[in-house]
């Protein structure tokens, strides 16, 4: 499916988007089941025992000014933070991110317990929101209610009595966040751009991607067998004897198994062009025998439609055949699973402690699971987030910082546009086809024009369960309606508190929330020589997202066109695989390298906006009269800005995370993304002293934008 291209982070904040319909579930699962890429879970602390202070832009503790930078940037630069920044029991790791993460989580805890706390004078979002959290927060409640909210769908599972009933139960579930079987949902039809259309693709697995269910080292065995204990563990808890709970299980994963069997792999889901198969209705549920699929599109409340995209056309007879070949028991314990880890952070401790032994600990390396009042508070933020997002940003993203902002971006802009120019590579009519999506570009800033409205969303202040099930079904509800409706390009898909940045090729829109525009990232007491390393080069990244190796094949009205020369296309593959073949050099953990056509994307866009985000800088410094030569805590503008950018990616993680990470993430793991794009960059070595030859200063680098 389509990727928006996000920065790339970790935890909470990380999401890889990809049917419009599916926010929902990965708001669902990241919360309760605490799938690595998604999730922070540690005590039930109902409030703050700390307070949490932002990194600054220039941060002098983690500089280590006893490392020769020309040998390795990413010691020098970020030497000393994983010293100063010990790894928390409830994190799985620590980085700029999660310092930022944890200061806006922080200020939407000040938020939520001032609405939860009542009060006539509340407007209807404020209700929402403090409702929402107030029933998160209450475990007591939560413990007196036992399983009964997730009764009646356990007992619906339970009462079918024959397959035929799969596809109305499997919309049911689906719509209120439950991953069975595929994944459905909306999105912009690549070769149509003003088209939003329906599309179904693989889904259905409990571990992170296919990959987890074949590999056959010891770790991937142990890794299996841990998660079926889990899976027996979850359904024993809900009533199942021992016996058959385990029975179910080794069911469920040899079912699952087939299922990762028929599944494109992480990489191959990158290629819009493998992911784009529309078709007429008749066609795809000819590939479906014995599935009525307008029952399902009747449940999850979507209209009927004549066509659609089948994202993973291999994987819908190889599920059918699966289904008709597994027992009815099977596939009711596989769904029961479902809503149970789907639901486990609002239901009883046990279901919530053992879902996350496996998600956050075995899988995570994380000891702890995170305090509830951040659990709560991001819950909100991922289902009322545009409700809480009015007001972080009238409290925290107030002054001139989105007009900076909209100046660097323009900065940034105007640099790309030079460097398509001198490009040597290129020919002039592919020039002129890159400078003219260029000019298309959409950019969003700090939040929407037009909040979101959530007034048919009901939420109560004692159902914790009901109001997270509700807003899944609302966020899919609305998704789902979008099919056969104009695009709004300016709407949203990151809510204002969140710690990211990304770009949508069917939009070409980039995307900045209020949550990431602040220190570290964009710190106001900073220079722009800081800044500009900093956010300047995320802005240069999403820019860059828009002609790296995905984002090259959708032209500027947001198609799936090739507007290259052949030639010209011959040209950036040499040069992507470059890239490709630099960071598939590097050993992320023991026994693992970073997957470099995964993660070619991010590579491609960390290097292409660190380039344009320095030829920015310069020329914003020309014309301020800037002298470059002038030093600021010892180090002058040039090396400030290098050092700013290095800082972004400053981390200490677990190792458990960085084997997650790798195998699953487009993005490299932190320091890689630090080093890999400087060797690559050429006013790196001016600004060090560097000689030709030095580590940092490879005789052969890369370079495509």
């Amino acid at each position: 499916m389509l990727n928006v291209w996000t920065l790339g982070v970790p935890g909470t904040m990380r999401r890889q988007a990809g049917l419009g319909a599916m926010i929902a579930l990965a708001t669902a699962v990241a919360w309760s089941a605490g799938l690595a890429q998604q999730t922070r879970l540690v005590s039930d602390s109902s409030k703050p025992t700390e307070t949490y202070l932002p990194i600054p832009g220039f941060d002098t503790t983690s500089l280590d000014a006893s490392v020769d930078p020309c040998n390795d940037f990413y010691k020098f630069a970020c030497g000393k933070f994983a010293a100063n920044h010990p790894i928390p029991a409830d994190q799985a790791g620590v980085d700029q991110f999660y310092a930022l993460y944890n200061v806006n989580t922080q200020s939407l805890y000040g938020i939520l317990t001032k609405a939860a706390a009542g009060g006539a004078g509340r407007s209807p979002d404020e209700q929402k929101i403090g409702d929402y959290y107030k029933a998160c927060m209450d475990t007591d409640l939560i413990e007196t209610k036992g399983v009964a909210p997730a009764e009646p769908l356990l007992s619906e599972i339970d009462a079918m009595k024959s397959k035929e009933e799969l596809p109305a139960l499997a919309g049911k579930l689906q719509r209120i966040g439950v991953n069975v079987f595929f994944g459905y949902g909306e999105q912009q039809d690549f070769k149509d751009a003003t088209k939003q259309i329906a599309s179904v693709q693989q889904g259905g697995l409990g571990l992170p991607e296919k990959d987890y269910y074949l590999r056959t080292g010891a770790k991937d065995v142990e890794l299996r067998d841990q998660y079926v204990a889990h899976v027996a563990k979850m359904l024993e808890l809900a009533g199942s004897s021992p016996e058959k709970a385990t029975k179910d299980a080794h069911s469920i994963l040899m079912f699952e198994t087939a299922l990762a069997k028929a599944s494109m792999g992480v990489t191959e889901m990158r290629d819009p062009e493998k992911t784009y198969h529309l078709q007429p209705i008749a066609k795809f549920e000819a590939t479906v025998p014995g599935m009525n699929f307008g029952e399902f599109q009747d449940a999850i409340h979507s209209p009927r439609v004549s066509e659609i995209n089948n994202a993973t056309p291999e994987f819908f007879p190889a599920l059918m055949k699966e289904i008709h070949a597994t027992d009815l028991e099977t596939l009711k314990a596989y769904m029961r699973y479902q809503v149970l880890t789907t639901s486990a952070g609002r239901l009883p401790k046990k279901f919530d402690a053992e879902n996350f032994d496996f998600y956050g600990r075995k899988l995570n390396g994380q000891p702890e699971q995170a305090a509830r009042w951040k659990r709560c508070s991001n819950s909100v933020n991922g289902a009322l987030g545009e409700a809480l997002g009015k007001v972080y940003v009238e409290q925290y993203f107030a002054g001139d910082s989105k007009t900076k902002m909209v100046e660097m971006v323009a900065d940034i802009e105007a640099a790309m546009g030079r460097d398509i120019d001198q490009l040597e590579w290129m020919s002039a009519a592919t020039k002129t086809r890159a400078k003219e999506k260029l000019h298309e570009v959409t950019n969003k800033i700090g939040y929407p024009d037009k909040w979101r409205d959530y007034s048919k969303l009901e939420i109560k202040p004692d159902d914790a369960l009901g109001n997270a099930r509700r807003a899944d079904a609302f966020e899919n509800d609305r998704q789902l309606a979008k099919i056969g409706q104009p695009v709004n390009i300016f709407e949203w898909d990151l809510t204002p508190p969140t710690v990211n940045a990304n770009y949508d090729p069917s939009q070409n829109t980039i995307n900045f929330p209020a949550g990431i525009l602040q220190p570290s990232f964009y710190d106001p007491k900073q220079d722009d020589a800081v800044n500009y390393g900093h956010i300047g080069s995320v802005i240069g990244h999403e820019l860059t997202h828009g002609f790296d190796d995905e984002g090259k094949k959708f032209d500027g009205k947001g198609n799936l066109s090739d507007w290259w020369t052949p030639e010209d296309t011959k040209n950036f593959v040499a040069r992507t695989d470059c890239l490709a073949d630099e960071y598939g050099s590097f050993v992320a953990v023991a026994d693992v390298k970073v997957n470099g056509r995964l993660t070619l994307g991010e590579n491609t866009a960390d290097n292409g906006g660190l380039l344009l985000a320095y030829m920015a800088y310069l020329d914003r410094a020309k014309k301020e009269g800037v002298d470059l030569a002038a030093k600021k805590d010892g180090y002058t503008a040039s090396q400030r800005f290098y050092i700013g950018y290095a800082q972004n990616w400053c981390e200490n993680p677990r190792p458990e995370q960085v084997r997650t990470q790798v195998l699953t993430d487009p993005h490299s793991p932190d320091h890689f993304r630090a080093n890999g794009a400087i060797v690559n960059q050429p006013g790196f070595a001016a600004a060090f002293g560097c000689k030709k030859g030095a580590p940092m200063v490879p005789v052969k680098s890369c370079r495509v934008w």
